[in-house]
């Protein structure tokens, strides 16, 4: 089986629009027909080379679409089915997950950085050569097959351009409220950077009843969408200190929850500097994996807890369903994250524009 998909064969270089081969499909593989894939920030650092992988690759893990055939071993999907695709798929018997931290699964993350599927092998071929998936998903293609957690039905109602976000930026924005941070009513929150996923855990500090919720940037037209996803206090962070103006809002304390979403290095001690004496900062930003972070020694007294967010603590069949539903409720904003349509052969001009800080999210329409 043939199908296209965007190849990057080189660092620093545009991706490639490419006839790929489904070469194998193994007995716990489900091969999904992609719809919609969203374009993240994180597939843009594999291009630009600050995040390592093997060579050549299709990238994308923010998909969604429909089921087209499902391995012999396979109950929990069936064809035509509505899914959106988990970029952490676990095996569900390892040390990590017996545990009940899955988001650390040993096959995961023993596959993932080298570009394969849960069971340490590729299933894609370019020319003849073989190709890698990026986080067990590859979403930027017409087609993709992922292990059987690898794909979560949801509800047919919600539109596959919303329902692809929630597989990776709704999903680590308010995941990091409701199941890492475990944020409760009443509790105060600050939101450092608003972004995509920084507007995401404004809005599920929204969901969890948080209060005050302050949202922090330099651009005021983040700052204005912050306040329609929940924001109540926005502050500039190049006007005055940022932690001196926090602890304002919140009676001279700080918040009871910080969550950095900038991904800038100097974020971090403005994080700890605004959380208050046995409050807790949660890491979701990222910046590259060798810089080196320092923090003033007295900021981090006072039973304060620094906590790094992966995916929001993610258990995918239980919150993907669950999104789609407050999303069909009103009560989840999806349709407000995308600024921008593009198809395929447009992937580029998308990875283009968001580093010129055009957008909040891009989604590939691919299936026409």
């Amino acid at each position: 089986m043939q199908f296209r998909a965007a190849v990057l064969h080189e660092v620093g270089k545009p991706l490639a629009i490419e006839e790929v081969e489904l070469a194998a499909f193994k007995p716990s593989d489900v091969l999904v027909r992609l719809h919609a894939s969203g374009l993240c920030h994180t597939d843009l650092e594999v291009m630009q080379g600050s995040l390592r992988y093997p060579l050549p690759i299709v990238l994308g893990h923010e998909g969604a679409g429909v089921v087209e055939r499902v391995g012999s071993d396979v109950t929990t999907l069936r064809p035509g089915q509505h899914v959106i695709c988990s970029w952490n798929p676990n095996c569900g018997h390892c040390f990590y997950c017996d545990g009940d931290q899955p988001i650390l699964c040993e096959p995961f993350t023993r596959h993932q950085p080298a570009g394969h599927l849960l069971d340490g092998s590729s299933r894609l071929t370019v020319g003849g050569a073989k190709l890698h998936h990026y986080s067990m998903i590859c979403s930027h293609a017409e087609y993709c097959v992922v292990p059987e957690a690898g794909a979560v039905a949801v509800p047919s109602e919600v539109p596959f351009d919303r329902a692809c976000l929630i597989g990776c930026g709704v999903m680590t924005g308010v995941g990091a409220v409701m199941r890492v941070a475990k944020v409760g009513v009443g509790q105060s929150v600050a939101v450092l950077g608003c972004g995509a996923v920084g507007l995401n855990v404004l809005q599920g500090a929204r969901l969890a009843g948080a209060e005050p919720i302050i949202a922090v940037d330099v651009e005021p037209a983040k700052l204005a969408l912050a306040r329609a996803f929940g924001a109540q206090e926005t502050l500039d962070a190049g006007q005055g200190d940022v932690a001196a103006r926090v602890k304002g809002l919140t009676r001279g304390r700080g918040a009871d929850h910080v969550f950095e979403a900038a991904g800038i290095r100097h974020t971090l001690q403005t994080g700890f500097d605004a959380v208050r004496p046995g409050g807790q900062l949660v890491l979701l930003g990222k910046t590259d994996v060798e810089e080196k972070v320092a923090l003033r020694w007295g900021s981090v007294m006072g039973e304060k807890r620094i906590v790094r967010s992966s995916y929001g603590g993610a258990r995918p069949r239980q919150d993907f369903p669950l999104l789609a539903r407050l999303y069909l409720e009103g009560r989840l904003k999806l349709d407000e994250l995308i600024t921008r349509r593009l198809r395929l052969a447009e992937i580029n001009d998308g990875f283009a524009a968001m580093t010129q800080g055009k957008l909040v999210r891009a989604v590939l329409q691919l299936a026409q």
